[in-house]
């Protein structure tokens, strides 16, 4: 890439509040950041999986009790991280919680993978507390058990351009199984990861137009699939929607080459087993998008939506 373009790609994005430095280019051909990196137990293994696959920063998942681990993690790799916070809706301390954390530094709410409705009375305390502190909300919509036994997460996703509606200054991140089953209008029951060809209409891509709040996040199998089932139909969804969609890997392998456990050995998820998620997902995206819209994807909107000076 040549410097002029590169240093036109990143500037518009200057505008913001938390720190990221810039990086040697990659093979993706830039800069490219992790919207979805849970924090590890190991401290260096989230580095470690970055620099297996090629990306240079990466937003941490980190629940309330991990915030401190997830700065020091910061702070042994200036420049690279920004982080999120986690924590249960239901929780009574939720509201201070999220407040504190936001003073402290954190970007953004999430994931949010609890058992309650998305238009639940605590999920609206959380949606009116990131519009008043301007952070995003990242939330797994899944409805079809990975395992026997596991109960739904942020139900009542097809009324959710209910909630969309009522808060229209709450920015809004979509993700999971459910969330990308509805990029077609035909969304089965029986299975978490639809395959075949996607019929047009589907209540994602719909709502990506409709409303200017709602961003997707296309990570884990659950985007990958998405974006491969149908790749005609993927071609013009993605430039649909290019500033709208951002990359994240939700990995769970060891070396960022596929090492190691995958997908946590979810069934319906074998067909990324042996794979990192996060190579697996760039190389889709380089194969259907164009280099512009392959760079606003992987690097530019996500520093506007995480609202990260570089």
């Amino acid at each position: 890439m040549h410097r002029r373009t590169f240093l036109t790609t990143i500037l518009p994005a200057a505008a913001a509040t938390s720190q990221l430095t810039a990086q040697p280019e990659p093979q993706w051909g830039g800069p490219v950041l992790d919207t979805h990196l849970h924090i590890r137990a190991d401290a260096d293994a989230c580095f470690t999986h970055m620099q297996g696959c090629g990306v240079t920063h990466a937003v941490l998942l980190t629940p309330v009790a991990d915030q401190e681990r997830a700065k020091a993690e910061m702070a042994k790799r200036p420049g690279h991280f920004v982080r999120s916070v986690r924590i249960d809706p239901s929780a009574p301390e939720s509201g201070k919680a999220l407040r504190d954390a936001v003073k402290n530094g954190v970007v953004s709410v999430g994931e949010l993978k609890f058992h309650l409705a998305l238009d639940s009375p605590e999920m609206r305390r959380v949606y009116d507390i990131a519009a008043e502190l301007q952070v995003p909300v990242m939330m797994h919509i899944q409805t079809f058990p990975h395992f026997d036994g596991e109960l739904p997460y942020n139900t009542g996703y097809p009324q959710f351009h209910k909630v969309l509606r009522a808060y229209p200054r709450t920015t809004f991140i979509g993700h999971g199984d459910l969330f990308w089953a509805h990029i077609s209008a035909d969304v089965p029951t029986d299975r978490g990861y639809p395959a075949g060809p996607i019929k047009p209409g589907g209540l994602t891509d719909r709502w990506l137009s409709d409303f200017p709040n709602l961003y997707a996040d296309m990570s884990a199998n659950s985007g990958n699939n998405a974006l491969s089932r149908d790749q005609d139909f993927s071609r013009g969804f993605i430039n649909r929607h290019k500033t709208k969609l951002i990359f994240g890997s939700d990995c769970s392998c060891a070396d960022g080459k596929g090492a190691g456990i995958s997908q946590n050995k979810n069934p319906e998820a074998s067909r990324l087993a042996g794979k990192c998620v996060a190579r697996e997902t760039l190389g889709l995206l380089q194969r259907l998008a164009s280099p512009q819209v392959f760079r606003a994807i992987t690097w530019e909107n996500g520093v506007k939506l995480f609202k990260v000076k570089v």
